[in-house]
């Protein structure tokens, strides 16, 4: 496989679908597949006519995480930090970019891959789909975010049960510790999940955007901080074309037309 085709991105009404695309391998994190995530979340980022982002993989999984053929071939810690540093650039771009992200998971996503996943904003998954915290069974710690992003969403004990055994849970296990926001049957998935893309679609995107960076950012802040942003972002809110045409259309009754300035 050429090195271009790694990851794939494809534009359609608004949504821009990057797929990872190393099937054979379950779409594990070769350093080509990592510079190819972030140059489609950044290309995708800067694209006008981009308003919302789908990450997925290509055939029978979503991502199994790092590249162990290539971690073998790693001789000393600086090549191996570099490997590491380039898969958190992944997760970082992910959550930096000022559109909604939305992970359709249609397989396994285990080590790096369930925390490139826990990254985006909105997880679609399949019923067939199955997550793991595998590091600790091959010797390593997690990466690529999962520390920070994992006991966020599940709490700390939970995230330490999850990460010490490596144990790999079901869909609708994922569902209730809210690892996930909706399971649909497989063949199900694509529709679900663009269907809900096509509805951010015509969202007001500064809103989603300005929405993004206070979330991603309240867990580390104090309230007094929190309510300093709101009032920064809401006032340049207050100013925009979409926040007058979503008043009108509420008063007309009738559904508004943003167009993100």
């Amino acid at each position: 496989m050429d090195e271009k085709d790694f990851v794939l991105v494809e534009k359609n009404k608004g949504i821009a679908t990057i797929t990872m695309n190393r099937p054979k391998s379950m779409n594990s994190l070769h350093p080509l597949l990592m510079e190819g995530l972030v140059k489609g979340f950044l290309d995708a980022e800067e694209d006008p006519e981009i308003k919302v982002i789908v990450l997925t993989g290509a055939g029978k999984a979503f991502s199994a995480g790092g590249d162990l053929p290539y971690i073998e071939t790693i001789t000393d810690p600086f090549e191996g930090r570099k490997y590491i540093v380039k898969g958190g650039s992944i997760t970082s771009t992910i959550m930096s970019v000022k559109k909604p992200v939305i992970a359709m998971v249609n397989g396994v996503a285990a080590g790096a891959g369930f925390n490139l996943m826990l990254a985006c904003d909105i997880v679609f998954s399949a019923k067939s789909a199955r997550f793991a915290q595998s590091f600790a069974k091959v010797g390593l710690i997690p990466d690529c975010g999962g520390t920070y992003l994992l006991p966020r969403v599940v709490g700390l004990h939970k995230a330490k049960e999850l990460m010490y055994t490596g144990k790999l849970i079901k869909s609708d296990e994922a569902f209730r510790l809210g690892l996930v926001n909706q399971v649909v049957e497989d063949e199900e998935l694509k529709d679900a999940t663009y269907k809900f893309a096509e509805e951010l679609v015509n969202s007001a995107p500064l809103s989603l955007g300005f929405i993004k960076e206070i979330l991603n950012q309240s867990g580390n802040m104090t309230l007094e901080n929190v309510l300093e942003l709101e009032a920064d972002l809401q006032s340049l809110c207050l100013l925009t074309e979409d926040n007058k045409e979503g008043v009108k259309a509420f008063k007309e009754k009738r559904a508004p037309e943003f167009k993100g300035k």
